[in-house]
């Protein structure tokens, strides 16, 4: 029997991404019917969300015909989920405070159906104590409240708040359906369990799922190596690659872990995602992680780090540049070659300015690792949206011209499933 959703739509510019929301869950074989605050109508129409939902959507608690049947009660009590999205930080306090002055918080007052909330907002409202006393009272209440995405805000600013895509939003829904879990709790990246496909959509066939029941780690992003407070080295990677290598992994099926360095990207569906900062972060990081069946270590990690960190902002002396003694960082990749839990598929990156085949044919016998993807840095490729890779294996090698990022992503994880299936 299909499951059915009630989608309680907020105010606020994100109410457009329950269009698509409403589009995913109906594709996954829900239902799905809605509720649009006043303050939601300024975003989105009523007829938008009627032809997409193909059902009735209700706006207001003083419909003659709805309320005579006691309308509220029958619409909180039929699903088998609500869903608060997008939730303004006002819609929260409602909630967090028992208020009912209209339809969506009467309805969230009278249910007995577990409710899921997806909040939005202006970064400083989303870090207010106010906020997040509610959001601690919810939690309490039994609410899943789900992380908010951090990035470009409407308003100009930039932070946590902004909503998670749809696809992420239904991946929560879906797992909170299948499992039962996560009622008390502020959810935005998923637990390692002994279900493979947490955080996947339900409805993509296996034959879309080549990795299906494989752990993927994936490191990616730059690490930070500090030199004072204020101070630290580092390069130029964006994390574009290796976020897209984790989003392409998780479509095909795999439970994937991606340990990030400094980066202000948004985490894929379906991906546990762990931040660090500096090397010797990650590579604990990446132990931690262990075991699984895939590996690949995307991240540019800082080669040299400060011998020791000072305390306090280093000032300058006269005309000389304070003395600043280095010492090597781990080679994560090396390591993990001869680790006991080694992955059965253990790929590294490399980025070249020159000499490009040369220099992955001869990383890959050093490292220890499976295969070398190499990619040409001359250009603008750290910190660009594309990439031209040269892939070295044991057996051979192959040469990607100049590709958007996804799309290696894409060509990298058939090319992976192809060689473990």
């Amino acid at each position: 029997m299909s499951k059915h959703i009630l989608l309680i739509i907020g105010g606020g510019i994100a109410a457009y991404k329950s269009s698509e929301l409403i589009r995913l869950i109906r594709k996954s074989g829900m239902t799905v019917r809605c509720v649009l605050t006043e303050s939601g109508a300024q975003f989105v129409t009523p007829m938008t969300l009627a032809a997409l939902s193909e059902n009735e959507v209700h706006t207001t608690l003083w419909s003659l015909k709805d309320e005579a049947e006691m309308g509220h009660i029958q619409l909180s009590r039929e699903a088998d989920l609500v869903v608060v999205c997008p939730a303004t930080a006002n819609l929260l306090a409602k909630m967090a405070g028992g208020i009912a002055d209209d339809l969506a918080t009467t309805l969230l007052l009278a249910t007995d159906t577990p409710v899921m909330a997806v909040p939005a907002m202006n970064v400083r409202m989303w870090t207010h104590a106010a906020t997040q006393r509610n959001i601690k009272q919810l939690a309490e209440d039994g609410i899943l409240v789900m992380q908010p995405d951090e990035g470009a805000m409407a308003c100009g600013e930039f932070g946590p708040g902004r909503l998670p895509e749809p696809e992420a939003i239904l991946a929560e829904i879906t797992r909170h359906l299948e499992n039962g879990t996560g009622a008390a709790s502020l959810v935005g990246e998923n637990e390692l369990g002994s279900n493979p496909l947490d955080g996947q959509p339900a409805f993509a066939p296996d034959a879309h799922r080549p990795l299906r029941g494989k752990h993927v780690l994936i490191t990616a992003g730059p690490t930070h190596e500090p030199i004072d407070p204020v101070r630290y080295i580092a390069n130029r990677s964006s994390g574009r690659q290796g976020f897209a290598i984790a989003a392409a992994a998780a479509e095909a099926g795999a439970q994937v872990t991606l340990i990030a360095g400094p980066v202000h990207l948004t985490t894929p569906a379906g991906v546990m995602r762990v931040d660090v900062e500096t090397a010797r972060e990650m590579e604990k990081a990446v132990h931690e992680a262990l075991p699984a069946d895939v590996a690949i270590m995307v991240a540019a990690v800082a080669d040299w780090r400060a011998d020791s960190q000072s305390g306090q902002k280093i000032k300058k002396k006269g005309a000389a540049p304070a003395p600043l003694k280095l010492t090597e960082n781990p080679d994560i990749l090396a390591g993990l070659a001869q680790h006991q839990q080694r992955p059965g598929l253990l790929i590294g990156f490399a980025a070249e300015t020159e000499k490009i085949a040369e220099h992955a044919k001869a990383k890959l016998a050093k490292k220890g690792c499976d295969w070398i993807v190499a990619n040409d840095v001359s250009g603008d490729v750290m910190g660009g949206t594309d990439n031209s890779v040269h892939i070295m294996t044991r057996s051979g090698s192959e040469i990607w011209e100049k590709l958007p990022k996804p799309e290696v992503a894409r060509r990298l994880v058939a090319k992976i499933s192809e060689e473990i299936s």
